[in-house]
């Protein structure tokens, strides 16, 4: 399911339009930029609340999404610095006090990263062996090891197809071979992993719930509520929080030790929300995801969800060569020692060490 933004601005501005403070809202009073109007990060918002009969306010208070972030004595316009706002969706609203009351009054605005992102491409450093028995939704690389996670259903809900085993996997890098392995139930789809101190946190995809491991023995030490999102798809870790997607634009911010949301992303390019975010990596303070179903790899501001960069990895294992089950490009892991970079698919033979340049 895509997510429509469109949809979202309608709804909001309707949420929006009918909170006030009185019980008999006054009409007259009208508020700019009209709702859905664009704006590039950077941009200055000249907000301006007024009253069509001419009727003057005592004073404005302007907050976006209930955080105040002005006011005015009349009804001039208030110009508004967007370089710290989130990306996506936001609401203005203007607080109108007159004669001892006030009344709220909101539009909104659709804010979008200032640049294009810049066009990557890549060259191929080495070549290794991957099972093609795993289909890779989660991918890492520690300690020399790869730790990938494979999904699929042996017992599948209504409307899945059955598919194999999900399971959780130590595999030597040099090799292609697996050294460790533990199947996950065989009703439950695994998806995006991380390794947080000596334990491995791996996600499922419908079934809102997630496995905690021993890294070393792979022994299950507990399970925990997902409700994070609407399903399980990648992670990563940047030493301090987990990130987590959900096949919308969103990326989740989750405590490292609770799993509980604690805040989240937006991802936009010049053009708007970008959507089937999956597979997750963290590299030299930025994301990298996969974009489900297709070649691209994006390029993630972790602060502000804008796509600074994407790569088109699609000659990378070309359709044309590719072996009969081999499916869509997934898995990225880093090796931050070596700074190394490496990018498999779902059942692919190979697993590629990469470098990403400028076009």
């Amino acid at each position: 399911m895509k997510f429509n933004y469109n949809l979202l601005l309608t709804a909001v501005a309707l949420f929006a339009f009918g909170c006030h403070n009185n019980n008999q809202p006054d009409n007259n009073i009208s508020i700019i930029p009209e709702a859905g109007t664009t704006y590039k990060s950077g941009d200055k918002v000249a907000v301006k609340a007024h009253y069509s009969s001419g009727t003057k306010a005592d004073s404005i208070v302007y907050l976006i999404d209930s955080v105040k972030v002005g006011s005015s004595k009349d009804t001039s316009a208030l110009s508004i610095k967007t370089d710290s706002i989130p990306l996506g969706p936001r609401v203005i609203t203007a607080r109108v006090y007159r004669g001892g009351k006030s009344q709220d009054v909101s539009t909104n605005i659709v804010l979008l990263p200032s640049h294009a992102p810049v066009d990557y491409t890549y060259k191929v450093v080495k070549v290794f062996p991957h099972d093609t028995g795993c289909f890779t939704e989660g991918l890492l690389y520690q300690d020399g090891f790869l730790y990938e996670s494979g999904g699929g259903y042996l017992k599948p809900p209504p409307n899945q197809e059955v598919t194999s085993q999900s399971s959780l996997r130590k595999v030597d890098l040099a090799t292609g071979k697996v050294i460790q392995k533990v199947l996950l139930d065989s009703a439950v789809f695994g998806e995006g992993i991380s390794i947080v101190d000596n334990k491995i946190i791996q996600l499922t995809y419908q079934e809102k719930i997630g496995y905690v491991y021993d890294k070393d023995t792979f022994k299950r030490l507990s399970t925990f509520t997902n409700n994070v999102g609407i399903e399980g798809w990648g992670m990563c870790f940047d030493g301090k929080k987990l990130y987590m997607d959900d096949k919308t634009n969103r990326v989740f911010f989750l405590d490292k030790d609770t799993y509980r949301q604690a805040g989240y992303i937006d991802v936009y390019d010049n053009n708007g929300p970008v959507n089937q975010i999956n597979e997750l990596e963290y590299i030299d303070g930025k994301l990298y995801a996969n974009i489900w179903q297709t070649n691209t790899i994006i390029v993630i501001d972790p602060k502000t969800g804008a796509v600074t960069g994407k790569i088109d990895l699609t000659n990378l294992y070309p359709q044309s060569q590719r072996t009969l089950n081999a499916d869509v490009l997934n898995g990225i892991a880093y090796d931050p020692q070596r700074k190394r970079i490496f990018i498999t698919g779902k059942k692919w033979p190979h697993l590629y060490q990469v470098e990403f340049r400028k076009k």
